[in-house]
């Protein structure tokens, strides 16, 4: 054999190399998600005073949750279990931990008698790719959150909230469905984050955006995208990136793995379309933004089962995909459009990029239509409990609509306690809000930086920051650049 083929110290039996290489592409692909992706969408579909803060929000998720994740936060979600619905805490960072095969500890599924049903998984790559894979999940989470809070939230209180929310929400979620605690032994499904990333997110997102308070009056009343283009570029990272969202999640470069993409995409596609022709029918003119909006909620609701869905078979079961896309596309621009018009409660929230209905509802959506939708063979290749299927099997079917209904009412109820008290926590210790003076001036004072090199839109002339000349050239305060932008 090559060498490459040959078992070595660095080419274990039990390893994989095609498993491990999908599983770091896809780690890579969620990761670029966020970074450059959502620190693109973000600070281009702001209002340009906004565009430094809210791009710095997401950067700042990104390395804060990083940290966290090896020293803490990762056997918490993934590691021996605790509690029903906690690991025990403590560091992802030894050689000989990483470097050891990934298996998930408490993930062994008994019968009633105490026998074996599913053996604990044990994917055939090391620790470290696994570490970093779920990694990148935690931290988009919270930057999806950061979507809810956009124009208003004090830096230093995200710069708290954080860790915080890492520490006593994502790992609960995470250990609940996905590390063999309560929720997975019970046979919840949520494929690649639904419940664990998306609905958390949107619930805690709205939850966080009441306690914070709304911006400023004429911020909510006008905030256009400061580039449009740069937009689409941020959500074009985000569309692709989930390819490695969900078709990582299988934890191999399997058949599950290659239906999850498609559907994925099918999903996705359909619900960009349905929501810019609602757009077109209602309100004469298809919206970019709109459209962004449609491609998320499709991305979100396919997720919590991506890879239990069959497409393009001869029977109407098969459609799946389409048909969630239908309703991704439909549901969510109803509560957005609508509903969130009607309603005193969603008024009063100032949830920024309207992440509650984006993820909170599209998750939810998703959630349940996997209960209805999951195929029985392609269940069987995911779940620990054998047997599982949809509603539209019959038999037990009607059972797992029960168990997404449970596992969505778990996620929502945790969140909004937990969250709320960590709001609170923060608040006794620093403003959530930011100073009604960086509320009216925006990125110029709170980090000193500007997106572009224009003046207006926000910001309160100062000749000593600014510097300027007068109508007959005379400088005025100029003052020449330091550092990076030194002026040679």
């Amino acid at each position: 054999l090559p060498a490459a083929y040959q078992t070595s110290a660095s080419v274990p039996e039990w390893l994989n190399k095609g498993d491990n290489a999908w599983q770091m592409l896809s780690a890579t692909l969620v990761g670029m998600q966020t970074v450059p992706g959502l620190i693109i969408l973000y600070g281009s579909i702001v209002k340009k005073k906004w565009a430094v803060n809210s791009a710095f929000m997401a950067l700042y998720a990104f390395a804060a949750v990083i940290i966290c994740w090896v020293v803490w936060a990762y056997k918490m979600s993934f590691g021996e279990k605790l509690l029903p619905f906690w690991g025990k805490a403590g560091p992802a960072l030894g050689q000989s931990y990483l470097i050891g095969q990934a298996i998930l500890p408490a993930s062994t599924h008994l019968y009633h008698n105490g026998t074996v049903e599913t053996a604990m998984a044990a994917p055939l790559y090391p620790m470290a790719s696994m570490v970093w894979f779920q990694c990148v999940f935690a931290a988009i989470t919270l930057v999806l959150i950061a979507g809810s809070l956009l124009g208003r939230m004090n830096i230093k209180a995200w710069m708290m909230f954080v860790p915080l929310w890492l520490t006593f929400s994502y790992t609960v979620g995470a250990f609940s469905l996905w590390g063999g605690g309560f929720l997975f032994q019970w046979g919840v499904i949520d494929y690649s984050g639904g419940y664990v990333i998306h609905l958390s997110a949107g619930v805690a997102g709205f939850t966080t955006a009441y306690w914070v308070g709304p911006r400023t009056k004429s911020d909510r009343e006008r905030f256009p995208p400061n580039n449009v283009l740069l937009m689409l570029a941020g959500a074009g990272l985000l569309w692709m990136g989930w390819t490695g969202f969900n078709g990582g999640d299988p934890y191999s470069a399997n058949i599950d793995s290659s239906m999850a993409v498609i559907n994925t995409h099918v999903c996705t596609a359909t619900s960009l379309l349905v929501w810019t022709c609602l757009d077109v029918f209602f309100f004469g003119k298809p919206s970019i933004i709109g459209a962004v909006q449609g491609m998320i909620t499709g991305l979100v609701c396919i997720t919590p089962g991506a890879g239990e869905f069959t497409d393009y078979s001869s029977t109407a079961i098969g459609w799946a995909a389409i048909v969630m896309g239908v309703l991704s596309g439909s549901i969510p621009w109803y509560t957005m459009m609508i509903l969130h018009r009607k309603s005193r409660l969603l008024q009063k929230v100032d949830d920024t990029l309207g992440v509650f209905h984006t993820h909170a509802v599209a998750g939810t959506l998703g959630g349940l239509l996997t209960g209805l939708f999951a195929e029985p063979v392609l269940c069987g290749l995911f779940l620990p409990v054998t047997n599982s299927q949809g509603g539209v099997y019959g038999g037990d079917g009607g059972m797992q609509i029960v168990k997404q209904i449970g596992g969505a009412g778990f996620i929502i109820g945790w969140n909004l306690v937990v969250t709320s008290i960590i709001c609170v926590v923060i608040g006794l210790i620093v403003p959530l809000r930011m100073p009604e003076e960086e509320l009216l001036i925006g990125d110029d004072a709170v980090h000193g930086e500007e997106a572009y090199a224009l003046w207006g839109d926000g910001e309160k002339y100062d000749s000593t920051k600014h510097g300027a000349s007068s109508a007959d050239g005379t400088a005025h305060g100029v003052k020449n650049s330091i550092g990076a932008t030194q002026v040679v």
